[in-house]
């Protein structure tokens, strides 16, 4: 196992855990985590909690994680937002495509 996924939540089923600086980097062993997570039977949770910051590969890769939940049937939820991670969903103009509102947990 790639030691860069311990930045990420590895338990099948589980949320995926954004690190606090969610960079290109980090987008590689992110998408494996998201694939690992569409392929459990279930809903997908990104615990975005401890974001201080997050680079435009890893929003791309959520915008595309989402996308693929649609198709699959399964729901696509960014847990705990923190205050970086929706200022800069917003100002991507993405506020709307996460449904993120002032709510702790989005959908």
């Amino acid at each position: 196992m790639n030691s860069m996924l311990s930045q990420f939540d590895a338990d099948a089923g589980g949320p995926v855990s954004l690190p606090p600086h969610g960079s290109t980097v980090l987008a590689e062993d992110l998408r494996v985590q998201l694939v690992l997570a569409s392929d459990v039977d279930g809903d997908i949770v990104i615990d975005g909690s401890d974001v201080e910051s997050i680079g435009q590969a890893v929003l791309q890769l959520l915008i595309a994680a989402k996308a693929e939940a649609e198709r699959n049937g399964q729901t696509f939820t960014i847990a705990n937002p923190s205050e970086a991670l929706r200022r800069r969903i917003s100002a991507c103009g993405l506020s709307d495509h996460f449904g993120l509102e002032e709510e702790d947990q989005v959908q």
